[in-house]
Formats: structure tokens, sequence, C-alpha cells
């Protein structure tokens, strides 16, 4: 099942021939580190402390991250205690968000072993998917059991980049983080474009020459000879356009549309 939130875009529907590109984002962690919570934050502003962690699917979001328009989908995925039956989500994303919670050093010690499936896959596979690792529940600091210390080596160790949020208290930052990982997608997708050359040459055929005309000398003037030379004409091709990253606040429907949100998430509790 898939959902749809978003704000709808001016101007009716999209033409066909310029579709919104996507990006899919996989939530991946052990039971209870918040995925759930961080997925319901992004989309509706909104926290959720009860939900069936048994409960997986698929949303998607219009988003605008850096002034490019860019359809959002998450999979808030429900594995138990660790990575089981991956094939339905390492194939599906161009990103993943490796999810532990700060004050519980088991989904810590969990994360790890998907971090260690996704470098494997990598290994195996020719694209690239970028990975963010996430320590959630940053409110509960006076609980916290694993230092972010450890959260940055370990995402040193894996290569990935490494955030801490609070999915109860912090939707900017939660919001940070999934329009990052878009940004990842897209800077992976210019790393794989082709070098082009910056200048090439065209010969235009010379004309033939026989000798120097010579102008007829008029009164008062000197005589003169011209020569006709060939021309090379230089074209330049501009390079591949280098982005310039601007954080831009995405607008989304607020809670004024509750009925389709509820619908979406029965079996959350939302505050």
């Amino acid at each position: 099942m898939s959902s749809m939130f978003g704000k709808p875009r001016a101007g009716g529907e999209r033409p066909p021939q310029s579709p919104l590109a996507e990006c899919n984002v996989a939530i991946l962690g052990c039971r209870g580190a918040g995925k759930s919570a961080l997925t319901v934050k992004f989309l509706t502003k909104r926290f959720i402390s009860e939900y069936d962690p048994n409960l997986e699917d698929t949303y998607a979001s219009e988003e605008l991250v850096d002034q490019q328009p860019v359809l959002l989908k998450v999979m808030d995925t429900a594995d138990q205690d660790g990575p089981g039956n991956c094939e339905r989500y390492l194939r599906w994303a161009s990103a993943f968000l490796v999810v532990y919670s700060i004050e519980d050093r088991k989904s810590f010690e969990g994360c790890q072993r998907y971090l260690e499936v996704l470098a494997l896959h990598a290994r195996g596979c020719q694209r690239r998917c970028p990975v963010l690792l996430l320590g959630n529940k940053l409110d509960m600091e006076q609980y916290r059991q694993v230092p972010a210390a450890e959260g940055m080596s370990l995402a040193s160790r894996f290569g990935c980049l490494f955030y801490e949020v609070s999915a109860c208290q912090d939707f900017a930052g939660v919001q940070h983080v999934f329009h990052e990982a878009v940004r990842e997608v897209r800077r992976q997708a210019e790393r794989s474009l082709p070098v082009r050359p910056l200048f090439i040459t065209e010969e235009r055929p010379c004309l033939p020459v026989a000798t120097p005309v010579a102008l007829p000398p008029r009164q008062g003037l000197a005589s003169c000879t011209f020569n006709t030379l060939s021309t090379v004409n230089c074209k330049e091709i501009p390079s591949v356009a280098q982005a310039k990253l601007v954080t831009v606040k995405s607008s989304r429907a607020q809670s004024k549309r509750k009925a389709p949100t509820l619908t979406l998430l029965k079996g959350f509790k939302i505050f």
C-alpha cells in the first residue's frame, strides 16, 4: 500500500513530458528505535507515541529540496530484531536511513548488522546507495546509553553520514535528515555522469587560393593584396553544472488535512 502526503503543486496535473524526479528512502532499524515516529513526524509534523510495530507501509510526499521538486517515497520497514527479507528494500531504495535509539544500546548494536548488510550489498552491485546513520530520541538525553562519539565512529567506519535527532520535538532536524538523503542521491547521480570535453574544434574547409589577389590601384591610393586563409572555429561546451546547495524550508500541508492523515495512519495514536 502506498499513500500520498504533501501539498499539491499549483497548475493542475503535471505534463506527461516532464515527470517528477523520484527518491526512494528505506527506514531501517530494530523495533523500538522510532522508525515510524520519524516517518510520521516528517510527513505530518506530528508525534506518535503508540503504533503497531508490525505495520509496514510506503508513503509518498512531494518535497522541494534546494528549490528542486522531488517525489520522496518513504518505506517504513517493520523488521523485528534485525535484518530479514532484505530483498524487498535493497532493490527498491535509492537511500537508507539506519535508525537506533540513543537510550537503548541493544538497538545501536542491532543497527550495526544493518550497516553490514548494506555494505555487503553495495559490493555486489554496480550502483552505490547513500546510507545515513541516525540516533533518535535525543529528547531522552538523561537516559543516554550510546554516546554521540560511538555513533560518529560507527558511521565513519561504514562511510556514512551521522545525525542525532528527536522525533518527539525536532521537526526541522528530522526534515533536514530526509532532505539530506535526497541531496546525497543527487550527488551520487552527478558522480556517475560521464565526463564531457570542455572544448572541441571544428575544421572548416579551406577556400582554394591560387595567388594573392591584387587590387587595381586608384588615384592617390597605394596598391595592396589580400590572402584568403582557412579558419578554425572553437565551440565551447559547458561543463556539468555544479548546483549550489541552499537549504530551503519545504511547504507541506498542515493539520487542516486531518481526515486523510488519520485514515492512512490507522493503528497510530497521534498527538
